[in-house]
């Protein structure tokens, strides 16, 4: 046949031909097993259910475990011939040594994948590269029925071989695949992939038989065009080998451990094999967890990072979702992620690796910048929906004009196969390339499949410099982020936040482990503050282990497949019994705290039954509180607390201008009235103080509808709305009054599910309260309620992590039809400048915000991965709050933190012990200006020193004093890793600052305090 007639085809299957012929079974392996439910240690291993197995024998369902033992003997005829063994378990199987100790990783072939990327099943175990032939196999494995991705895979036995490996065929296997594939790519009329193809078409008639002698001649015509070598490159790519690997996701985290112990054995067994590969893998949690669970592993790893071969990758304690944690929590996740990785290897990180979150916060630059991380990396926006980000190498602008250098791998996966195709595509579809001559490459199988495997590996290995391709260098990132910050003055800006345009639903999806986050959140803030009055008042110890101890935990939970609620069930399961574990303890502790300041309060025998109450946020604090059954009008200094005598008490008090009726759905106080339609949405709100209507007549507020939501835990359709929902109707209406608060009582039914909600007006306030409980039992449903406000505005303020960012309130562009639900914390606001309606919550993230229209989504019920999903009860608060001026002018930032920390209350023990009384009312801690926020006050990481962490409010600059109630010997400013940066010099008891807008500043003080 000439030539010329020869289609790629043919020689695609010459190459299947080859392939078919690298390995050659002797013998079958003898295979026992002992199944359990749950894995069981090396030294149970044969605790389980005994099962002999032959191939096509069932030996466990979905999440079994087992203990594999597989014995044999090397036959004499190997003798001299490379000997392997193929195993397949149609599950997750790691080897193990004779102590039990993980030596490599091995995963079914027919694992969910993206073929596209290559075949993803590991199945190879090197004996000997020459047999004696009198090789005895005694080895155990230790096995999980499930995939890559938690799939069932028959559960049953696929093979367990010896065989001999003919090594030429397969390095021969290796040529023909990557000039075949690189010559298919190749431009036509090209005279390399001509000549490529008649090398292709040559050999393929020399391989009518595999022959030692004509494999060795088709290797010798290959190596002659795999010599050939590219000129000066106008793009170097820095390849890294990667394991992108989910905390949890359709596995528990028991398995993530496992796949954890596979993935990083296989790495070290790869390294073995291939001098040139550079693996690399990200997150401090999971090498803590090889740390106890696999010391002897992680024993080898830190030998290969001191090497240089293996890279400690990123800076947070997990690959965390950056939408819903709260900014301190963000820092908390960079704090510890850096400083595990300094204390056990020596290394600071200087790259923020986040290969697969959804989308990130504005705050986060400034974030970065200040805990000394210079670079990040993403691909996860190449999954947007409608829009395509313009850039792969970009400086990406916080909300404070703080930049952080960026890269998206243009090849936009985190599994690349390495082969030409990849970096073919990335040349062509880098969008920075006329300004960088640098990209990265990220290859190998993540999610438990062991990363780089011998395919990507031989792969690089002819792809250094060949004629055709841009040359591929392994390298680790920090070596490629260093050459790409040469080229930083180039570089086009993006300013604002990374809005990832799909999985949105995950701002919703789980709402009760979202719940638990914003409480855990806020009850650790209390107890790091309470604990350091604490050791101020009485010396008592700060639990600085403990603090640490939970908050790694709930820093865990936050991983980018766990808070946002796209996991399978069995995650939150798991996780809502820690969740409620943690918090009670916490609270406990909060309580101990503020105890033993109380017990060192001026209390008198007479005073018996006096409560503290304390106050931990930046301002002073007028409120009604209920004590005992009692209503209380309290004021509370900024950061502090005030006594409260036993018989300050207003239980007894008239409020004549509280009313509420049942029968005229009416509640009123003396700021607001509202009125309520029939089906209990409110058709009016008409403030008294301002003579203003906040509804725009005809349209209805707290509008509870009902859609159709046939999406999954990460997305819903965008279009829902046109449907027009279904409002709840309403069941039931009462009334109720209770000492300065009144309102009224809703109960909807709707499907098998029931929605009580408490509407809430007090005294003094201008907050409309929605105190809301659901029995929820829906499928595949969306709950919403939405608010039309009569006001105008071309943006909506949402609050984000230390500070805020203005959305387009219209759908001008696609940009702006991409981002209809939006990610907010405390608040979200619509104002004129003299005027506004905020909508605050409690646990709440997703919004959307259009014309005049302010909406929360309350509640979804999708069906995968975890087919019971919220389907539970829920409690929750969102409030409406209209206002004069705009939302600074108004200081809603307060009214959010107040919804979200409650003023905290402990008995005051006139019985007290020694120790130096306090004054009946005292601020800790207080500001001049009301536009900053203390939003951290604790014990340093390192020694007893004090740490402060502040933030501007208001995106404005000012000038604020400071004051402590206690001495300061020394102040500093910091960065957020507690690395004093510039000296302060107290004046009068105060310490100056100067803040540009939304900058974070943490403040290092000696004082003279214990801890």
């Amino acid at each position: 046949m000439p030539y010329e007639t020869v289609k790629p085809e043919q020689l695609k299957s010459m190459l299947e031909r080859l392939k078919e012929h690298i390995y050659a079974p002797l013998s079958e392996l003898n295979v026992t097993a002992w199944v359990t439910p749950e894995p069981v240690s090396y030294k149970e291993k044969t605790s389980g259910r005994r099962m002999e197995l032959a191939p096509g024998d069932r030996w466990g369902d979905l999440w079994d475990c087992a203990w594999f033992h597989f014995t044999g003997k090397v036959p004499e005829s190997a003798k001299g011939a490379k000997v392997v063994l193929l195993v397949d378990v149609n599950g997750e199987l790691c080897l193990v040594d004779d102590e039990g100790t993980p030596m490599q990783g091995l995963t079914n072939i027919n694992s969910e994948f993206d073929y596209s990327l290559g075949l993803p099943g590991k199945r190879v175990v090197d004996i000997n590269e020459s047999s004696t032939g009198e090789e005895t196999i005694d080895l155990w494995g230790d096995a999980g029925c499930n995939d890559l991705f938690g799939r069932y895979r028959s559960g049953k036995l696929k093979e367990a071989v010896i065989a001999l490996c003919r090594e030429d065929v397969r390095q021969l296997y290796y040529d023909a695949e990557v000039l075949l594939e690189t010559a298919e790519r190749l431009p036509t009329g090209s005279a390399r992939k001509e000549k490529i193809f008649r090398a292709l078409y040559d050999v393929s008639l020399i391989l009518t038989e595999l022959t030692d002698e004509r494999v060795a001649e088709a290797r010798r015509l290959l190596g002659e065009q795999l010599a050939k070598q590219g000129g000066d490159p106008a793009l170097t790519i820095s390849a890294v080998g990667h394991a992108h690997l989910d905390l949890a996701w359709l596995w528990p985290i028991r398995e993530t451990i496992r796949k954890g112990a596979r993935t990083f054995a296989t790495a070290l067994r790869m390294m073995e094999r291939y001098p040139d590969y550079i693996f690399g893998a990200s997150q401090p949690q999971l090498y803590d967890w090889m740390k106890k669970h696999y010391p002897k592993l992680y024993e080898q790893i830190k030998e290969r990072i001191r090497e240089g071969r293996w890279e400690p990758q990123g800076a947070m304690w997990v690959e965390s979702d950056t939408n819903v944690p709260g900014g301190e929590s963000l820092v908390r996740q960079i704090l510890y992620g850096k400083r595990y990785f300094m204390q056990e290897f020596g290394q600071e990180m200087k790259t923020l690796w986040m290969p697969d979150v959804f989308g990130y916060t504005a705050s986060l630059p400034q974030i970065l910048e200040k805990s000394g991380v210079d670079y990040m990396m993403t691909q996860k926006l190449s999954w947007s929906t409608y829009n395509r980000h313009p850039h792969h190498t970009f400086m990406w602008e916080g909300i404070d004009g703080s930049r952080v250098l960026t890269h998206m791998p243009p090849e936009d996966t985190y599994n690349s196969p390495a082969a030409p195709r990849s970096v073919l595509k990335a040349e062509s579809e880098y969008l920075d390339k006329n300004v960088s001559d640098h990209c990265l490459m990220l290859f190998g199988i993540g999610d438990g499949g062991g990363g780089p495997g011998e395919e990507h590996l031989e792969r690089l290995a002819r792809e250094k410099n060949l004629l055709g391709l841009s040359p591929v260098v392994q390298e680790p990132s920090s070596r490629f982020f260093e050459k790409l910050g040469e080229g930083v003055h180039r570089y086009q800006t993006w300013r604002g936040e990374l809005y990832l345009e799909k999985h949105q639903g995950t701002l919703t999806s789980q709402a009760r482990n979202k719940r638990f986050n914003r409480q855990l959140e806020k009850a650790l803030r209390e107890l790091e503050f309470a604990a350091v009055l604490a050791g101020m008042a009485d010396g008592t110890r700060y639990p600085s282990e403990e603090l640490e101890e939970i908050w790694k935990e709930v820093l865990l939970y936050q991983f980018h497949d766990i808070l946002p609620g796209s996991s399978i069930k069995r995650v939150y399961d798991e996780s809502l019994e820690r969740y409620a574990l943690l918090l009670n303890r916490v609270e406990r502790l909060i309580g101990d705290s503020y105890k033993a300041v109380a017990g060192r309060l001026p209390v008198t025998e007479a005073d018996e039954g006096s409560l503290a109450i304390f106050n931990s946020l930046a301002w002073e604090r007028e409120e009604w509180l209920k004590a005992d059954g009692r209503w209380k009008r309290v004021r509370v200094p900024a950061m502090g607390y005030v006594i409260d005598k036993a018989d300050n008490t207003e239980a007894d008090a008239i409020f004549p201008e509280l009313r509420a009726s049942a029968g005229y759905r009416i509640v009123e106080n003396d700021l607001l009235v509202l009125t309520l339609g029939e089906n209990g949405a409110i058709v009016s709100i008409r403030d008294k103080e301002l003579g203003r209507e906040v509804i725009p007549q005809g349209q209805y507020a707290n509008d509870l509808r009902l859609y159709d939501d046939q999406g999954d835990a990460w997305d819903f359709r965008q279009d829902y709305r046109q449907t027009g929902g279904k409002p709840l109707q309403l069941a039931e209406i009462s009334e109720f009054a209770d000492g300065p608060t009144t309102g009224l009582i809703l109960r909807y039914e709707f499907g098998d599910s029931i929605l009580t909600q408490r509407i809430v007006l007090t005294e003094g306030s201008r907050r409309i309260d929605f105190v809301t409980s659901v029995d929820w039992k829906e499928s595949d449903k969306m709950l919403r309620t939405s608010f039309p406000v009569d006001i105008r505005s071309d943006s909506a303020a949402c609050e984000i992590q230390f500070g805020y960012l203005k959305r387009p309130t219209h759908r001008n562009t696609m940009w702006d039809y991409a981002k209809d639900e939006i990610c907010a914390h405390h608040w979200v606001d619509l104002s004129e400048p003299d005027y506004g309606v905020a909508l605050l919550n409690d646990s709440k993230y997703g919004y959307r915000a259009e014309g005049n229209v302010l909406d929360l989504n309350l509640l979804r019920s999708p069906t995968y991965p975890d087919p019971e999903a919220d389907r539970a009860e829920h409690a929750f608060t969102y409030s409406l709050y209209p206002h004069k001026g705009d939302h600074v002018q108004a200081e809603v930032y307060k009214r959010g933190y107040e919804l979200n920390v409650s003023l905290r209350q402990a008995a005051a023990d006139y019985s007290a012990g020694h120790g130096v009384k306090l004054p009946d009312a005292y601020s800790f801690l207080h500001l001049d200006h009301s536009n900053v926020m203390i939003e951290t006050v604790k014990k340093a990481e390192e020694g007893d020193d004090l740490i402060v962490r502040l933030y501007e409010t208001a995106g404005t600059r000012l000038q604020t004093k400071l004051r402590t109630g206690f001495e300061i010997s020394e102040a500093w400013l910091a960065d957020l890793m507690e690395t004093d940066i510039d000296r302060l010099h107290p004046e009068d008891g105060a310490l100056a600052l100067s803040f540009t807008p939304f900058e974070i500043k943490t403040l290092r003080l000696v004082t003279a305090s214990r801890f």
